[in-house]
């Protein structure tokens, strides 16, 4: 490893309570497999200090750049970041080392009075800063026979949730491996099943990415990795970059693995774009082997995209503005 044994690793992260939160619990794995001190070094990136919508700073990489630059210029040894805020292309010179066991994929209602996302009235307005989520919101809302106004917000969990508090909203949509991360859990109201809404591609999962030229680090970040969890999340974000979207496009993307009694034996990939309003979704799935290596895993995400450009994906996602 770049530093002498005695010297503390030193693990990037921003800033915020959840980015603080999920960085602890991987700098205590990171304790536990090296027998190293770990020290979080606070960054703060684009993305924590700019208030505009995320799809009109581009969405992807803005909480990523400033992390990768610390990397490079050698002011910290890893990074850890939320998957889904990843770019899909990686750089030459950095390596996600690890992708440790995913949390809960599912997205979470946080509703005034306890109410499930069934129970809310007509014109009931929800916070979101994802066209991803926008646009099956509103398509959930239509199947239901009601009407939904969806609200773009920014802000740390506390703001999104105090809108709702303070009575400014009916509710907010949120990233349940978030709120379970910060052990607040227990607020959602509703877990929106991924049948109804497909989280993000990588939504829940985290990536430990190290120099990769740093081989002794590699390895030892290496012992943090879940094998089920890198096929799922390698073959959705496959499927992400397939069809050329960043994290600001509607797109949402789910492997779940399917198990015979013990043994898992086939991955099930099914991946969605919609038109904001809800109108109009392209929505497929395939099923195969669990992919044995990184290749398989991006196959497979390259096939289902395929079949969604076929039926007209990409027209869908030529909707940005919110």
């Amino acid at each position: 490893m770049n530093t002498r044994p005695d010297q503390p690793l030193r693990l990037g992260t921003r800033r915020s309570k959840l980015a603080m939160s999920q960085s602890g619990h991987v700098a205590d794995a990171v304790r536990a497999v090296t027998g190293r001190a770990v020290e979080l070094v606070e960054i703060t990136t684009y993305g924590d200090v700019s208030r505009e919508h995320l799809s009109q700073i581009g969405g992807t990489g803005v909480f990523v750049t400033a992390l990768r630059d610390a990397l490079l210029r050698g002011e910290v040894d890893f990074a850890v970041h939320s998957l889904k805020d990843l770019p899909t292309a990686q750089p030459d010179d950095l390596v996600i080392a690890a992708m440790p066991r995913r949390e809960d994929a599912r997205d979470a209602l946080v509703a005034r009075d306890g109410l499930t996302f069934e129970q809310l009235p007509d014109g009931a307005r929800i916070g979101t800063g994802s066209p991803r989520r926008t646009a099956q919101l509103n398509h959930l809302a239509l199947s239901l026979g009601k009407r939904i106004e969806t609200v773009p917000i920014r802000g740390n969990v506390d703001t999104r949730i105090g809108f709702v508090h303070d009575g400014e909203l009916d509710a907010v949509v949120l990233a349940a491996a978030g709120l379970n991360r910060i052990g607040r859990g227990d607020e959602a109201t509703d877990l929106l099943p991924v049948d109804s809404v497909l989280p993000a591609p990588g939504q829940g999962a985290l990536a430990v990415e190290c120099l990769a030229s740093d081989t002794d680090l590699v390895a030892a970040l290496g012992e943090l990795d879940d094998p089920h969890t890198r096929a799922a999340v390698t073959a959705e974000r496959s499927l992400l970059a397939t069809l050329e979207a960043g994290c600001s496009a509607p797109v949402g993307a789910f492997a779940d693995l399917l198990a015979d009694g013990e043994i898992v034996n086939e991955m099930r990939l099914r991946g969605v774009v919609g038109t904001l309003d809800g109108t109009t979704l392209v929505q497929l799935s395939t099923t195969g082997p669990v992919p044995q290596s990184y290749d398989e895993a991006m196959a497979l995400g390259r096939e289902l995209a395929d079949e969604m450009l076929a039926k007209g994906a990409a027209g869908l996602m030529g909707e940005r503005s919110l």
